[in-house]
């Protein structure tokens, strides 16, 4: 097995939880905890993280953990997919943490107008390199900035994929009202579900130095991630819908799904 870092524990807990895409660049919430986190994550998937990331959403061989982290992310976009309606023409969407791009096509190939944002210009510039001719009627424009800059107007539906997990619940709330108040309709997205094997994992994982770790996932209870939303004002017009957990050996990320009331 091909190691991605020096300590074969390390790279266990980044390739099983950690290579996800991320945050967005540019204009952001005002709010430091959330700023300082988005930086990190730019550091780490455009420069330490690209060619794996790369790798791991390529048809290319990957070891066999990584296998179980591919198989979960499949399954996850399409669960993401399955919530949304099949036809998309005329709906403009946004996909929050495109990474390399895989969701925006399928997006774009029921019809929609897709705007593709992700922190790392280098997963971008592969997305657009792999951007298929045969989108139809549909559209994805692959931009490198911040999923919460208001710069690219309002959407029918928004998608985030494993591109919040990085950040705290408070932060991932105002993250949430930040797109609702862009979206017509419903706002998909991913969190990583607290349970004793991930805590564990990611409690090793801070053993190691900080140059041989990837940034830290944080694992938000359901329970209290739906109360956080609940309370919060500006979602006051939404409420929780469809939800559900993927498991995939070392992949493991949860869906929810919030819509207007």
């Amino acid at each position: 097995m091909q190691a991605v870092c020096r300590h074969k524990s390390s790279w266990l807990i980044k390739s099983a939880l950690l290579l996800v895409p991320a945050g967005r660049k540019g204009k952001a919430m005002g709010n430091t905890s959330y700023e300082e986190k988005r930086e990190q994550l730019e550091e780490y998937f455009d420069r330490t993280a690209a060619d794996q990331w790369a790798k791991l959403t390529s048809d290319a061989p990957v070891s066999g953990i990584r296998k179980t982290v591919r198989a979960g992310r499949d399954r996850m976009r399409q669960t993401l997919l399955d919530w949304l309606p099949h036809d998309l023409h005329g709906m403009r969407i946004l996909d929050a943490g495109c990474g390399t791009g895989t969701l925006a096509v399928d997006l774009a190939r029921r019809g929609a107008q897709v705007v593709a944002i992700d922190l790392s210009a280098t997963l971008v510039e592969l997305a657009r390199k792999r951007l298929p001719d045969d989108l139809g009627e549909g559209k994805v424009e692959f931009i490198s900035g911040d999923m919460l800059s208001t710069a690219y107007g309002n959407f029918d539906h928004v998608v985030a994929m494993d591109s919040m997990i990085h950040y705290e619940k408070h932060d991932m709330v105002q993250v949430l009202s930040g797109l609702a108040q862009r979206t017509r309709r419903s706002v998909l997205f991913t969190f990583a579900p607290s349970n004793p094997i991930l805590a564990t994992m990611i409690r090793v994982g801070r053993i190691f130095p900080r140059s041989d770790r990837a940034p830290f996932i944080e694992p938000i209870a359901e329970d209290s991630l739906r109360a956080a939303i609940g309370e919060s004002q500006s979602l006051g017009g939404w409420k929780i819908g469809n939800t559900e957990k993927i498991s995939s050996g070392f992949y493991t990320s949860q869906a929810m799904e919030i819509t207007k009331r």
